[in-house]
């Protein structure tokens, strides 16, 4: 019979508390947006964002690395998403050069650790 493994915690992966912070600053970002935005961009880039840190919960509870780094994929997938919708918000003024700059690095940092633990996992 196969061997049952303890699911991971999460809530440990820096990555994950680095995205539901990261979160919480975009959900700052929307709300300065126009309100016509409200149902295009601010939920998209809601959605994509919230997405990020829980592709990573929803992977660590499956029972195989290969589960876990399909999901942590996911979860950079979407952190690609959320940094084209904030530099098209950027291109339309909706950003300030500064606080652009600000998110983009801290979401470069969340996508490279992503990144390093993706490649961790499959080297397994």
């Amino acid at each position: 019979m196969g061997e049952i493994r303890k699911a991971r915690n999460f809530r440990e992966y820096k990555v994950w508390q680095d995205a539901v912070s990261y979160a919480s600053e975009i959900y700052k970002v929307t709300a300065t947006l126009p309100y016509f935005e409200r149902k295009g961009l601010c939920d998209q880039l809601q959605r994509a964002v919230v997405s990020i840190s829980s592709n990573i919960a929803e992977g660590s509870a499956r029972p195989s690395d290969a589960d876990f780094a399909h999901f942590l994929d996911t979860s950079l997938g979407s952190a690609y998403e959320v940094e084209t919708q904030l530099q098209t918000a950027k291109n339309i003024g909706y950003i300030q050069d500064d606080r652009f700059t600000l998110l983009k690095t801290t979401l470069i940092n969340i996508e490279q650790q992503l990144s390093n633990l993706i490649s961790f996992i499959r080297k397994k």
